[in-house]
């Protein structure tokens, strides 16, 4: 038999790593419950001020854009919808009269 030394302090669990969220999980093999859970380090999206600054100039260029366009799209829309409804219009008076019912070929019988 082995003995450990009076001073080191016991072997609690073992580690294991989430597929998930790949944190880093110690188990306790005793009673099979996590007793510490240490989160992925995140890593930085940007390198620097500069690159971050850069990237918030060109999403506000971004969303600038969207704002114009869907501007044009609100002062174009009441065009669009009379445009919609006198085609439909027009599809509603070439469609063939629909006030006689329809015979199915059950009906007929």
């Amino acid at each position: 038999m082995s003995k450990k030394p009076k001073n080191s302090a016991p072997e609690i669990g073992f580690e294991v790593m989430c597929p998930c969220c790949e944190a880093t999980l110690r188990v306790d093999p005793v009673t099979h419950a996590v007793i510490a859970h240490t989160a992925k380090p995140v890593a930085r999206t940007f390198a620097d001020m500069e690159a971050a600054a850069r990237a918030m100039r060109e999403g506000d260029v971004r969303k600038e854009s969207i704002f114009r366009q869907s501007v044009e799209a609100e002062k174009n829309k009441s065009d669009v919808l009379e445009k919609k409804f006198a085609e439909a219009v027009r599809k509603a008076k070439e469609a063939p009269d629909m006030s006689k019912p329809f015979l199915r070929d059950f009906d007929l019988d």
